[in-house]
């Protein structure tokens, strides 16, 4: 057998191999990676790569030393969700660098980091000013966490608000031209709303490259060509339209009415209404 048909063969299979242990190593981000498997990952890579090109050396024994280092990793791993112990020993443990608004300067020692490392960490994070922040932590990643104090915090919906109706994530029913079922049935539409839908914007299923459903049951589209312009969701303007449209009606029954007390009755509907619309605006105009 020639050496360029072995080298094929040779890195084929370790490529197979090498696939099969980063799906059972899992889908852990590089970030998220303890140092040890970090260590673990390179060394395979490297004796995967060494023997898929040094014909000398035999397959047998280089895949003994792949399973090793594969088979230690996860032994540790199952370890770790186990034992907190063996998981603060292997991936170590968070370090408070900043406590009550106030900087660890011990705790930077410790973990060899200056005060230009800090800073450059919560630059990172839009944070300019140590005074700004809280709490902030050093995780065993070696990225920093932040809690910027309370008067520091963005406001949210929340603040605003309270309870607030939440915002599920939007369904992509729509994908290279072809309609996604699963989507669809889980907020509870169908293709026929979907066509339905289309028409109203002059769009065929076949010109589309993605559509998603958003948590109001907004509709919107990305075409194949760029040049044409699909007009923006209305759903929610028509709601917002119809809302103030019954507003409207009350205010003019009441006008139109002799009776005092159907007057009443218009006028306080009529603000029951316009209390609604205020309280439901943030969303109908976001």
């Amino acid at each position: 057998m020639s050496e360029w048909v072995e080298v094929v063969i040779r890195s084929f299979g370790i490529l197979i191999g090498l696939f099969l242990i980063t799906k059972l190593l899992g889908k852990k981000q590089l970030s998220k990676l303890s140092f040890f498997e970090y260590i673990a990952g390179i060394t395979i890579g490297n004796i995967a790569g060494t023997l898929s090109m040094d014909l000398r050396l035999n397959m047998a024994n280089g895949i003994s030393s792949i399973l090793v280092w594969l088979l230690f990793p996860l032994v540790l791993s199952l370890l770790s969700l186990k034992s907190k112990t063996v998981r603060d020993f292997v991936e170590g443990k968070s370090t408070v660098f900043i406590k009550n608004g106030k900087i660890m300067e011990d705790n930077l020692k410790k973990e060899q980091y200056s005060a230009d490392e800090l800073l450059e960490q919560l630059r990172r994070k839009n944070i300019f000013r140590v005074a700004d922040v809280e709490f902030a932590l050093l995780e065993p990643t070696g990225e920093i966490t932040a809690l910027l104090k309370r008067e520091k915090q963005p406001l949210t919906v929340g603040d605003i608000i309270k309870n607030s109706a939440s915002i599920k994530e939007p369904q992509t029913v729509m994908m290279d031209g072809s309609i996604l079922d699963e989507p669809l049935s889980t907020i509870g539409l169908n293709r026929g709303w979907l066509k339905e839908e289309l028409d109203k914007i002059g769009v065929t299923p076949e010109n589309v490259f993605l559509a998603q459903v958003d948590s109001f049951g907004q509709l919107t589209v990305d075409l194949y060509d760029d040049k044409v312009q699909v007009p923006p969701p209305v759903t929610l303007k028509l709601l917002q339209a119809s809302i103030k449209k019954c507003e409207a009606d009350f205010e003019l029954f009441a006008l139109q009415t002799e009776s005092q007390a159907a007057k009443e009755m218009y006028m306080k509907n009529a603000e029951k209404i316009r209390e609604i619309e205020n309280k439901v605006k943030p969303y109908l105009e976001g």
